[in-house]
């Protein structure tokens, strides 16, 4: 019941991604479907789109193991209307090319407030949290947009949790569930959790007693039936740093504990679970060696 898999390369067309996740022995993948550092991409052609299926349906992997990432660009929670409306347009065309290629889901970073506010102001922290209640509630309208400029697609929206850094909103549970609060079709939106984000944003997962209390945590106060996809990644730095920068499985902060929890929940099942290490070279090797820690 468990599908792993990596980010893998769709350079030289999209049909090429399945191909790369077949060499890795991968079950899961995710990709970008269009480079994820321009604001424009040309239409997926339909040759390209007829041997992405093809190429997938050889790899034996289904639509609902894959985990499209969109464009590093967007932010839906941009405090400039113009830039705003940019990534709005952006992440619709970016959910377009998801049903397009039959894919039912869109992972993205929720959106950073872009606000700075010195440190040594004496109010700080009332202005902070003023910052982000707000741009969440820009994040969530932004969804609500996407979602009814779609009506005719089941793509839903996968909000994944960041590790906080610089002005980064969805590094709390809390922030994950405000969004959704606000999301009016909640049966379009989901989570993808990042296990390096997750522990570096102060969520422990290196022992049983902590990893229970933070996906319990999780499930309280966001929802498990929410839970789409993940990342699995250990991390460079240590708990809590907010510092976003993954590291091989084992050779990290996070440790190998973690993982064997991960594949062993019943939660993390038939949903896309995709490696992120900075390592593509031994993916295979990762790949297994998840798969090995699961208890019969």
């Amino acid at each position: 019941m468990k599908f792993v898999g990596a980010h893998v390369s769709a350079s030289g067309g999209v049909d090429n991604a399945p191909l790369n996740a077949m060499a890795i022995g991968a079950k899961a993948f995710a990709l970008f479907t269009k480079n994820q550092r321009q604001w424009v991409a040309k239409p997926l052609e339909t040759k390209t789109i007829d041997a992405f299926h093809k190429n997938l349906e050889l790899s034996g992997i289904l639509p609902k193991h894959i985990l499209p990432h969109d464009s590093y660009l967007i932010n839906l929670g941009h405090p400039e209307v113009e830039k705003l409306e940019k990534s709005r347009d952006a992440f619709v065309d970016e959910l377009e090319r998801c049903r397009i290629l039959g894919l039912d889901r869109l992972n993205f970073h929720p959106g950073s407030h872009l606000v700075k506010i010195p440190k040594k102001d004496p109010h700080y922290h009332d202005k902070l949290m003023l910052a982000e209640i707000a741009c969440l509630d820009v994040i969530a309208e932004s969804m609500n947009r996407a979602i009814d400029a779609t009506k005719d697609s089941n793509v839903k929206l996968v909000i994944e949790n960041t590790a906080g850094q610089g002005s980064n909103m969805g590094y709390k549970f809390e922030h994950l569930g405000h969004i959704i609060s606000k999301i009016k079709d909640k049966s379009r939106v989901g989570v993808c959790l990042d296990t390096c984000h997750t522990f570096t944003a102060g969520y422990d997962l290196r022992t049983r007693e902590a990893y229970d209390e933070t996906m319990g945590a999780f499930d309280r106060i966001v929802g498990s039936q929410y839970l789409m996809g993940m990342h699995i990644n250990d991390s460079k730095p240590p708990l809590g740093s907010k510092v976003d920068r993954h590291q091989s499985l084992g050779l990290g902060e996070i440790g190998w504990d973690a993982f064997k929890f991960i594949m062993n929940d019943s939660r993390m099942d038939d949903i896309p679970l995709v490696l992120e290490t900075i390592d593509d070279s031994i993916w295979a090797e990762e790949i297994k060696a998840l798969y090995a820690l699961i208890e019969k």
